[in-house]
């Protein structure tokens, strides 16, 4: 994607603060992608905004069974990411012990 330079006025402790954070030549990609997630988040709203125009606002109860599924989602990637560790953990003690 080309690129375009532009100046933008920011408070300077949060610019000092994001540069320490991103090291050298990563502020302005630290910056495009944050433009990138607001962008995002507008569009998601707008989203919404037609779903509800469409269908109506979101139930309470909608809203629990997304969040339980939600859960059981973070909770079966956790589960997965676990028994790779462990599996890694355990393929690497049979290689010590072969080697």
């Amino acid at each position: 994607m080309a690129t375009k330079k532009y100046t933008v006025t920011l408070p300077e402790e949060l610019a000092e603060a994001i540069r320490a954070e991103v090291g050298p030549g990563g502020f302005s990609r630290y910056v495009t992608q944050a433009i990138e997630r607001r962008r995002e988040q507008e569009r998601l709203g707008e989203l919404v905004d037609w779903l509800e125009t469409e269908y109506g606002p979101v139930t309470e109860e909608e809203l629990a069974t997304a969040e339980a599924e939600r859960k059981e989602i973070e909770h079966a990637h956790a589960e997965r990411a676990r028994a790779e560790r462990v599996t890694d953990q355990q393929q690497a003690g049979q290689e010590r012990h072969v080697a």
